[in-house]
């Protein structure tokens, strides 16, 4: 879904908090079961599994839109880099898959689409090439066949903040400094899936687009040594023609009228982006996050003649066929991160596994 208006204001209206007060009772519930699940297994009452391998949990607190996706694939193409079997688990939300484990990417080909892996694990591939990709909703399974079928020696989780059931050696947490922890209240109140709390099991934390506003830095959890901070930015590299006749840079959008449509969490931002870059938007279609298209999404005669652009995310599930009337660009973005991210993550994997945490 499209993310409510409120889960980003804190300063409601009484009306609105009365109309609200459903929600807000059902994210206490919400908190009280995320604060259980984790304590289940911080206590060892459900016992998480150990692979025989190191695994680097990439995530956030928050739902959609704080750069998890993008990280997780920059720290697999760098530790890949450094020398490292890297595989890639991702849960493939949105995609058909019964199977325990599907084979995504096997580091040189896309062996899936989108429609049957969801458009994260494509993304993870397209971004990280080199690097397997795999899909399993237990991922330790899915780090069992990376080790068995890759010789894997690093798993990185792709949202995994909140996937207990394996140990992890290492969790980043990323947030959008601009937004924030949202308005503090867990879902469906608010954007939260966690309690604040959970960020005290942070190792390292990279703040996308913005440093955290100074009444949110208050909100997080006081440790003796807080975690080390990196900053991130997202910038548009460029864009790439859906039925690829080829690429363009983004000063070519310049003064163009353009129309967008996505199926995101958070389109504004979208928006955002492309104006930044000069383009008009004159019209916007937006969709549910994880929208599966369908080819009737484009057969309305209205949309002919306009030049559209799209997110990559939602360009892996758009069939050719579909959009041969019309012209669409897709935009490419890269995750720049600051200068000493590599070096620390570099030598902090290669420290020895901790076997308090096993």
């Amino acid at each position: 879904m499209k993310a409510p208006d409120f889960f980003y204001s804190r300063d409601s209206s009484f009306l609105l908090s009365l109309a609200l007060s459903p929600l807000t009772v059902a994210s206490w519930f919400y908190w009280a079961g995320a604060s259980l699940h984790s304590y289940l297994y911080k206590k060892r009452i459900l016992n998480p599994r150990r692979l025989g391998c190191k695994v680097i949990s990439v995530g956030s607190p928050m739902v959609g839109g704080t750069g998890k996706t993008p990280l997780a694939a920059q720290v697999a193409d760098i530790l890949r880099s450094a020398g490292y079997r890297v595989a890639l688990a991702s849960r493939g939300y949105g995609g058909k898959s019964k199977a325990g484990v599907t084979l995504v990417s096997d580091g040189q080909r896309i062996l899936e689409n989108a429609s049957h892996v969801g458009d994260e694990p494509l993304v993870l591939a397209a971004h990280a090439p080199g690097v397997p990709v795999l899909i399993a909703r237990d991922r330790g399974l899915a780090g069992l066949r990376a080790i068995s079928d890759f010789d894997t020696e690093v798993l990185i989780l792709d949202d995994g903040f909140n996937h207990h059931r394996l140990v992890r050696d290492l969790e980043v947490v990323t947030l959008d400094g601009g937004m924030g922890l949202g308005n503090g209240y867990c879902l469906p109140r608010g954007p939260l899936r966690t309690p604040v709390s959970h960020l005290s099991r942070a190792d390292v934390e990279v703040l996308v687009d913005d440093p955290m506003l100074a009444d949110v830095e208050k909100e997080r959890p006081q440790r003796n040594a807080q975690p080390p901070q990196f900053s991130a930015i997202r910038r548009a590299e460029g864009l790439d023609s859906l039925s690829g006749e080829g690429s363009v840079t983004c000063s070519w959008l310049n003064g163009k009228r353009v129309g967008i449509f996505s199926g995101i969490a958070y389109p504004d931002s979208f928006e955002r982006m492309l104006s930044s870059l000069g383009a008009r938007v004159v019209v916007r279609k937006d969709f549910s996050d994880h929208y599966r298209y369908q080819s009737k999404d484009f057969s309305d005669p209205s949309m002919t003649g306009i030049l559209w652009i799209t997110t990559e995310k939602d360009a892996v599930k758009i069939d050719q066929d579909w959009v041969s009337h019309l012209n669409i660009f897709v935009l490419k973005m890269e995750l720049e991160l600051e200068v000493g991210f590599s070096d620390w993550l570099v030598e902090t994997v290669a420290r020895p596994i901790d076997p308090s945490q096993s």
